[in-house]
């Protein structure tokens, strides 16, 4: 064979890499090709306890670790020889089509993770049609969300105080500003043990000490855009003149029943969701007061240690509730790291799942920009797994495409 000099418009397609363009393009994020790469970037752009905040949970952590490893033993059974040429990954979403099954979930002080917050993950989730969640403690108020992000399908997290003067005001506040979902999160009749933020001075209110503080002094990029917007807050607490740990002795009302469910479905004629379920009967409990959907949830993780893993519990749950369509709808959350889990829980009877921790992780990689990818690593490994699984639709995702290996 001649040899010849090897010439440029050969090489040039063989390489992965190209010459800067302006603006400088974020080549680490690009790099970036699935969550647990999202979260060691994420993990080196904001302080130690800021990161420690989204991903640690409870205690000894143990409840989140087992909702990990038990997707870990997640086997698919694929079928062959179906036409997999278009995929459809949209689902209803109590009444209404999203382009993909997944909500984001409520999450609280999104504004320290990124400094432009719930806004900014609003306006993805707007572009996307996907559903977001607004939290009790967030460092937006909802008539900001209405204002900045008015087309987004967004829902409104409650927790019940004891106050229910100020809870109904809440309610008024997301009802005028558009939310369609109310979501109750029962889960929290106190707030959990969460050893690393004790440790890193982030309690309510915060106690940080020299060692957190230097740390974060070394995230120069995340100090400016701390210091140089709107200070954090509890948006929902603007107008309370008590301190802020008085407040927070108020939010969480361990005497909250389901009456207070009944109550809050004849105040509410929106969407009614529950989320913090973890048991078959309290599931039937709701079916009979008529919410619109439940979350089977152990908040990630971060109350209570050692509760129950909700993948595993979401087959019982959907047997008692009844076939899809048929009840409330049933969503799951909890260590919901890839398409391939997300299409796990819907095999196993889930309508949609919730993700909270997957967002964050792209919020403080990248902004904007991280969350994007976020969105776009869980389309594709959806898109990608159903076609080899031999899955055209969601609706056609059943149990017999999963076996969790013992």
């Amino acid at each position: 064979m001649k040899r010849q000099l090897p010439r440029w418009k050969n090489i040039k397609p063989l390489l992965g890499w190209s010459l800067p363009k302006f603006p400088l393009q974020d080549r680490k994020l690009k790099n970036v090709v699935n969550l647990a790469e999202m979260r060691n970037l994420a993990k080196k752009r904001v302080p130690k306890a800021v990161f420690d905040y989204v991903d640690g949970g409870a205690n000894d952590e143990l409840a989140y670790a087992r909702s990990q490893e038990i997707y870990s033993r997640v086997e698919f059974k694929a079928r062959v020889l179906r036409d997999v040429s278009k995929i459809d990954l949209t689902c209803d979403v109590i009444g209404q089509r999203s382009a993909l099954p997944i909500i984001f979930a409520p999450t609280g002080y999104t504004r320290m993770m990124h400094y432009q917050g719930e806004v900014m993950v609003a306006k993805i989730c707007e572009e996307n049609n996907l559903i977001y969640n607004l939290s009790t403690m967030g460092t937006t108020s909802s008539e900001e969300i209405g204002n900045q992000a008015p087309g987004v399908r967004r829902w409104f997290q409650l927790y019940l105080w004891r106050d229910r003067d100020q809870s109904l005001k809440f309610i008024e506040e997301a009802k005028e500003a558009g939310f369609e979902g109310l979501m109750l999160t029962v889960d929290t009749a106190v707030g959990g043990i969460k050893w690393r933020d004790m440790r890193n001075g982030l309690t309510v209110p915060p106690k940080i000490g020299l060692k957190t503080f230097f740390d974060m002094a070394l995230k120069p990029k995340w100090w400016f855009n701390l210091l140089t917007t709107a200070p954090l807050e509890f948006a929902t607490f603007r107008n309370f003149n008590k301190p802020l740990s008085e407040i927070a002795a108020t939010v969480f009302d361990p005497a909250v029943t389901f009456e207070d469910v009944k109550w809050l479905r004849s105040v509410w004629q929106g969407k009614l969701i529950i989320k913090g379920i973890q048991t078959i009967a309290d599931a039937a409990e709701l079916k009979k007061i008529g919410v619109d959907a439940i979350v089977l949830s152990n908040h990630g993780g971060r109350q209570l240690d050692r509760s129950v893993v909700p993948l595993e519990l979401l087959p019982k749950v959907r047997s008692e509730i009844g076939l899809k369509g048929s009840g409330p709808q049933i969503y799951i959350d909890g260590a919901i790291m890839s398409g391939a889990d997300v299409l796990a829980a819907i095999a196993l009877g889930a309508d949609a799942v919730l993700i909270g921790r997957a967002y964050l992780y792209g919020a403080m990689a990248a902004g904007k920009s991280g969350v994007e990818k976020v969105v776009e690593m869980f389309r594709f490994e959806m898109e990608t797994a159903m076609k080899l699984m031999g899955a055209k639709n969601l609706t056609g995702l059943t149990p017999d495409f999963v076996n969790i290996r013992s």
